[in-house]
């Protein structure tokens, strides 16, 4: 393991997380976690709500003591030292209390005066396409604007590092865009972001590296071309349940390697597409049914997900 980002700035590893434990009674919701932020990197949390995303991500904000294990991030001790991070991060919490009888521009305004280094609110109001509200009471505001506040004040230090939780719940998909096209904005900056979600697509878009989480645990870590390939060689064929079509049978057509189900579709994995296709269709005709909505496809990120923890992603 690469040492961590020092105080001085040396070496690439902004968020180091070794072995982190977190428990609540009888629940262990975060039970080992491990892993490396770079510097520069957009890194994703992808699991469901439950996994133990934002219980890792409040540790390593400074908000939550681990039980066990370390948090570092941008070298300094987040358990130990949580004031020294203020400055140099940015936290936009999957749900914020906001001063309700204050204006958008009040607000980021207040949140300004706590920093020695601020970006302008103009600036943050343009960017988060605030401009029509900036005048409106917070109390006022939509869920999904409410959203975009939040991420506002978590940039108003121009930190190094931000944390973003959930950022995109509530907001419409025209908001949701907006908002990534944000994100990577920040990684052209040379921001580095740790961001948590359960949007498969937003994922995807967004994310150098992801880490699949779920029951308080990783289960896979890498590039989504890397956590597809490594665990998908073949190609997926798909189409509706039918009754009749049981596993069985699915198993045994040419090139079958494994069978899949989920809301009422079939996906069969096969390094031989041509064979499967055809055992499907000499099968089906001897039911007295053609497959319906048959499709061929690579495997993804979705795939990955359900293969690793038997759900999908919306579960």
């Amino acid at each position: 393991m690469r040492g961590p980002e020092d105080a001085a700035g040396h070496g690439t590893a902004v968020i180091v997380a070794r072995d982190l434990r977190k428990r609540y009674g009888a629940v262990h919701a975060v039970d080992g976690v491990t892993f490396e932020v770079q510097r520069g990197e957009v890194f994703g949390m992808l699991g469901p709500n439950g996994a133990g995303k934002t219980t890792t991500v409040e540790m390593l904000e400074g908000l939550r003591k681990p039980d066990a294990g370390q948090a570092l991030v941008l070298g300094i001790d987040a358990a130990r030292e949580p004031g020294r991070l203020k400055e140099r991060i940015g936290v936009q919490l999957q749900t914020a209390a906001l001063y309700p009888n204050l204006t958008v521009t009040e607000l980021i305004d207040l949140f300004g005066s706590f920093y020695r280094r601020r970006r302008p609110t103009r600036e943050l109001v343009a960017a988060l396409d605030l401009e029509e509200r900036k005048d409106a009471l917070t109390k006022v505001l939509s869920g999904g604007q409410r959203q975009r506040l939040s991420v506002a004040l978590a940039l108003i230090n121009d930190p190094e590092l931000i944390f973003m939780d959930e950022p995109t719940t509530g907001m419409d998909p025209q908001a949701r865009r907006s908002l990534w096209d944000l994100v990577r904005k920040l990684r052209e900056r040379g921001t580095t972001v740790l961001l948590t979600t359960h949007y498969m697509e937003e994922a995807e878009q967004l994310c150098d590296r992801i880490a699949i989480m779920d029951h308080g645990k990783v289960l896979e870590m890498g590039t989504v071309s890397e956590l597809v390939q490594r665990r998908f060689q073949e190609l997926s064929v798909r189409f509706d349940a039918r009754p009749g079509l049981e596993e069985d049978r699915l198993s045994a057509l040419p090139g079958v390697s494994r069978v899949v189900r989920e809301d009422g579709a079939v996906a069969l994995y096969t390094r031989d597409v041509a064979g499967t296709i055809g055992g499907l269709l000499a099968t089906s005709r001897e039911l007295g049914q053609e497959p319906t909505n048959l499709a061929v496809r690579r495997a993804t990120l979705e795939d990955v997900f359900l293969d690793l923890t038997g759900r999908a992603l919306r579960d």
